[in-house]
C-alpha cells in the first residue's frame, strides 16, 4: 500500500480525503489485470468504467461550478498508481474539454459535457501541428470564415484518443493578428465531410494517437470556443490547469515504483541476508523517497494555489511538472536497478512503469520548455518587484 500519509497535508479539505479513500477502493476492484493489447478497445471501456464509477464527473464544470485542480490530481495520481491506461483514459476526459468547461458557451457545455462527464463521450485536445509542438504560435492551420461557416483546412498531429473521439477541441489559425494572437478554439465533433484519421501512431507505452487531416471540413460559427482570437489564451489556460495533472500522474507512477521497489528489496535475500540491509540499496530508497514527497509538495501546492483563486499559476504547474516528470523517471530507473534482470522483462509493472513515464516529460510542455517558462516568470517577478 502507498503512503497515503500527504493526506493528512493542510492543502485538502475532509471531501478531498473522502474522494481519495473511495477512488482507492474502486481502483483496487475495477483496475487490476487490465488488458492493453487493444488500446483502443481498452480507452473506450476505461472511460465508459470511470463514468459507471462517477470519477469522470470530475473532469468537466457546467456554467456556474469551477474545475477542482486538487480532485483532478488526486484521481490521476491514484489512477496512475493503479494502471497508466486508466490514468490516461481519465485525464483526457478532462483535457478534451477543458477549453468548454472554462470558456464554452452555455450551448456548448450542455451539449457535450454531461456526455464525457458520465463517459458516454470521449473528448480529444487538438492542439499540435507538424511543424508546431511546444511553439503553438506557429501553427499553420487555418479556419475561414465563410457566412456562417468556419471553414477548417491543415492537419493537427499526436493527438491523444485520435480517432476514437468523439469531439475534439481543436486550434486553427482565424488570421486576426500574427502569430499567438491570431488563434482561435473550436469545438469538433468527429465524423464531419473532410475530417479524416491519416495516421495511427504507435508509441513505446500504448496510447491511442493519430494524425488528423481537415480538408474544406465545414463547422458552424457556434463551435468557436469563446472570442476570434482568443485560442492561445484559452489553450494556455487549460494547459496551466492540467498541467499539474500531468506531474501528479508522475507522481502516482513514482509512488507505485517505490512500493514495488520497498516490495523487492525486502523480499529478496543476497548473500543471506535481506537486500535491503545493503547500504546502497538504502541510498536508493532514501532518494527515492525524498523525491516522491518532494514532488507531492510541489503538485498539490499548484492545485492549492489554483483552487485558491490564482487566475494563473503557471510557475507553480510549471514546477510541479518539471520536477515531479523527471524525478519519476529517476525513481522508475532505481526501481528497475534494483529488481535486476526482472527489472526489464516484459510483463513486469516496473518494466511497464519505465516505458509510461517517459511520455510525461514530452506531453503538456517538455521538460526544457517548463525551464524556460520558470526562468521567464521568475524574472519577471523580480524585475516587477523593482
Amino acid at each position: 500500500m502507498a503512503d497515503r500519509s500527504f493526506l493528512s497535508w493542510p492543502f485538502f479539505e475532509e471531501r478531498h480525503r473522502e474522494l481519495a479513500d473511495a477512488l482507492e477502493v474502486w481502483a483496487g476492484q475495477n483496475l487490476s489485470g487490465i488488458d492493453h493489447g487493444d488500446v483502443d478497445a481498452a480507452c473506450r471501456s476505461l472511460v465508459a468504467a470511470l463514468g459507471a464509477g462517477g470519477w469522470t464527473q470530475h473532469s468537466g464544470a457546467m456554467a456556474g461550478e469551477t474545475l477542482d485542480v486538487r480532485s483532478l490530481c488526486l484521481i490521476r495520481e491514484t489512477l496512475a498508481r493503479h494502471d497508466g491506461l486508466a490514468d490516461f483514459a481519465f485525464a483526457m476526459q478532462g483535457l478534451g474539454t477543458g477549453a468548454i468547461s472554462l470558456f464554452g458557451s452555455q450551448a456548448q457545455q450542455a451539449e457535450w459535457l454531461p456526455l464525457t462527464r458520465s463517459g458516454k463521450a470521449i473528448s480529444a485536445f487538438a492542439l499540435t501541428e507538424p511543424q508546431s509542438g511546444s511553439d503553438v504560435a506557429n501553427s499553420t492551420m487555418t479556419a475561414t470564415l465563410d457566412g456562417d461557416h468556419y471553414v477548417l483546412n491543415g492537419e493537427k498531429t499526436w493527438i491523444s484518443n485520435g480517432g476514437i473521439a468523439d469531439v475534439y477541441t481543436l486550434f486553427a489559425r482565424t488570421g486576426e493578428a500574427p502569430g499567438a494572437k491570431g488563434l482561435s478554439g473550436f469545438v469538433v465533433p468527429a465524423g464531419l465531410p473532410g475530417f479524416e484519421v491519416v495516421e495511427r501512431q504507435q508509441v513505446i507505452a500504448p496510447h491511442p494517437l493519430a494524425t488528423l487531416r481537415f480538408s474544406d471540413c465545414r463547422i458552424p460559427k457556434s463551435a468557436l470556443i469563446g472570442q476570434p482570437g482568443a485560442g492561445f489564451k484559452i489553450a494556455m489556460s487549460v494547459l496551466d490547469v492540467f498541467r499539474s495533472t500531468v506531474a501528479a500522474a508522475a507522481l502516482g507512477f513514482a509512488r507505485r515504483a517505490l512500493d514495488e521497489a520497498l516490495e523487492r528489496v525486502t523480499s529478496r535475500q543476497v548473500q543471506g541476508a535481506p537486500l535491503f540491509e545493503l547500504q546502497m540499496v538504502q541510498g536508493h530508497i532514501a532518494d527515492m523517497a525524498l523525491d516522491v514527497d518532494a514532488a507531492a509538495l510541489l503538485v498539490y501546492r499548484a492545485a492549492w494555489a489554483k483552487d485558491s483563486g490564482a487566475v494563473r499559476v503557471t510557475r507553480e504547474a510549471a514546477m510541479a511538472k518539471l520536477f515531479s516528470t523527471d524525478q519519476a523517471q529517476q525513481v522508475i530507473d532505481k526501481a528497475v536497478q534494483l529488481h535486476g534482470g526482472d527489472g526489464v522483462r516484459h510483463g513486469q509493472k516496473v518494466e511497464e512503469l519505465y516505458r509510461d513515464i517517459r511520455a510525461l516529460r514530452i506531453y503538456e510542455g517538455a521538460s526544457d520548455v517548463q525551464r524556460v517558462v520558470i526562468a521567464r516568470q521568475t524574472l519577471g517577478a523580480f524585475q516587477g518587484g523593482k
